[in-house]
């Protein structure tokens, strides 16, 4: 998303006018750390420990703008680290909570990101107190993520395409879910396989 770089470029230019030498490096830490996992030289899948410091820097970044409305928690035990999951798998997930849940709602709301091994199952989740969806809206968020919209500016369109992925790599029995209520918020939960990275001989 070419506004969440320009949004933090700026900020890191207001931080820098401020001499605020200490927020700039905290700021272009986090940005290189979000940009070295989304590239990850090419690679599609990476592994969990990876991927949450990729959401843990986004959340950084985010948390500097928003910091009167956003509070945010990420539980991933250690355990999970080196499993493997699609690049880019949660992220997409908690760019939503953000922007469909926290954003719209009045006051403080926060993001908790946790994850759990069940059986030969990973299981992760985003959940959000903030706006939430009434059961129209959220049908239709379901049909969209199900169908697979093609369109990037649908608000679909991220969530559509974690789900396709997983789908695609690991078969039907995966994918994402959503559950929401207006007014209490909303919760992501996506299921994958067990599977350790291999390492590169």
């Amino acid at each position: 998303n070419p506004h969440f770089l320009y949004n933090t470029l700026d900020n890191i230019i207001w931080l820098a006018e401020s001499k605020d030498t200490e927020q700039v490096v905290r700021m272009v830490s986090s940005l290189s750390s979000f940009f070295r996992t989304t590239l990850s030289k090419g690679r599609e899948f990476i592994t969990v420990k990876e991927e949450e410091q990729h959401i843990r820097s986004y959340l950084e970044i985010q948390q500097f703008r928003y910091r009167d409305i956003l509070e945010y928690e990420i539980a991933i035990p250690e355990e999970l680290y080196e499993y493997e999951i699609i690049k880019l798998t949660l992220q997409p997930l908690v760019e939503n909570a953000l922007y469909h849940g926290v954003k719209k709602k009045r006051g403080k709301s926060r993001i908790f990101v946790w994850g759990y091994r069940e059986g030969v199952n990973l299981v992760f989740k985003v959940s959000d107190n903030g706006k939430g969806m009434c059961k129209e809206v959220l049908s239709a968020l379901r049909e969209n993520i199900e169908k697979g919209v093609a369109q990037k500016e649908n608000d679909s369109f991220g969530l559509a395409n974690v789900n396709q992925r997983i789908k695609y790599y690991y078969g039907e029995e995966y994918g994402l879910e959503i559950e929401s209520e207006e007014n209490i918020g909303t919760e992501a939960t996506i299921r994958l396989p067990a599977k350790k990275i291999t390492p590169l001989s």
